[in-house]
């Protein structure tokens, strides 16, 4: 199953893919273009309709495209899938096209970017020609020297108008105007993927084949992250808070740790200084009692003496006297 819609400029290649992953997948390119020329060529009602405005100069409303495309998808070979190529260019169309497809149960898988830059857009389209017969677009800055007929059928070549550059100028311009906001609007639904759009065929071929072929993700699970460098430059009260909340942090653990290793020390400690004080209180007790006992012996012997020494002076004096 590959129901896609396919977005890009003017010549981003949108047209050249679709074919390819029409031949390979076998599910039909509906372009709104192609179902505008064929169904005024058939002469259905909505070509009728589609002819009698553009032969007025105006355009082709919204309700006449979305009967087309609904008059296509209900043909057997897009029972697996389409590939939509050119409709919708605005918000307005996504909607109605939203709406026309969930109505008939067959919502989008994907919408696939072609994205190109300008500079290249520029040299693709005046440089762009066509086979008037068959259809096929050739380049002439990757056709031989001098090439100006079809390799197929040998028919001249032809420049389309709109591939003039005063006219590319203006095409890119509505563009920008017009169809850029669609990937804003499928961004949001979750249906958008890039795929470049520059390089060899083959790469871009498989890099919108494997886009195409990717499981869609749900709108619901879309979510917008800032990485942390968005972060800071926008709240720069939070580049300020964070080192002090890390030193805080820091802070709070080395606390932490610190008094787990205090705790952890001090009990085997504790144990120990609570006999030492124990142990040294008896020493002292036995130190104090014996110079204690020492001090009173040193007294005694003292006041043995002295009343010896005064007795032995006294007669001497009275000797003396005499």
């Amino acid at each position: 199953m590959m129901r896609i819609v396919l977005l890009g400029a003017p010549g981003s290649g949108k047209g050249t893919q679709a074919q390819r992953l029409m031949g390979k997948y076998g599910v039909p390119q509906v372009s709104s273009g192609d179902l505008l020329r064929d169904a005024v060529a058939r002469g259905t009602e909505l070509g009728k309709q589609a002819k009698s405005v553009m032969d007025a100069g105006q355009l082709v409303s919204d309700d006449i495209v979305l009967g087309l495309i609904r008059e296509r998808l209900s043909r057997a070979d897009a029972a697996n899938g389409f590939i939509l190529d050119g409709f919708p260019r605005n918000i307005d169309q996504a909607n109605s096209l939203n709406a026309l497809l969930e109505e008939i149960g067959q919502p989008l898988d994907a919408v696939l970017l072609l994205d190109v830059r300008n500079e290249t857009l520029m040299q693709r389209l005046a440089g762009r020609r066509i086979c008037p017969k068959c259809g096929t677009v050739y380049n002439i800055h990757s056709l031989p020297a001098g090439a100006t007929t079809c390799e197929k059928d040998g028919t001249e070549l032809y420049q389309r108008p709109d591939d003039k550059e005063e006219v590319i100028g203006k095409r890119l311009a509505v563009y920008d105007q017009q169809t850029k906001p669609l990937i804003e609007h499928y961004s949001k639904l979750g249906l958008l993927r890039k795929v470049a759009g520059e390089g060899e065929l083959e790469e871009v071929s498989e890099r919108m084949e494997a886009a195409a072929l990717a499981k869609p993700v749900p709108a619901s699970k879309v979510k917008v992250t800032k990485t942390p460098a968005q972060a800071k430059r926008k709240n720069p009260a939070v580049k300020s808070a964070k080192p002090a909340a890390k030193g805080a942090s820091k802070a709070a653990s080395k606390a932490k740790s610190s008094k787990a290793k205090t705790k952890t020390k001090s009990k085997p400690k504790s144990a120990a200084k609570s006999k030492a004080p124990a142990a040294k209180g008896k020493a002292a007790r036995k130190s104090a009692k014996k110079s204690s006992k020492a001090a009173a012996r040193s007294t005694k012997k003292a006041a043995r003496k002295a009343p010896a020494k005064k007795a032995a002076r006294r007669p001497t004096k009275a000797r003396k006297k005499k």
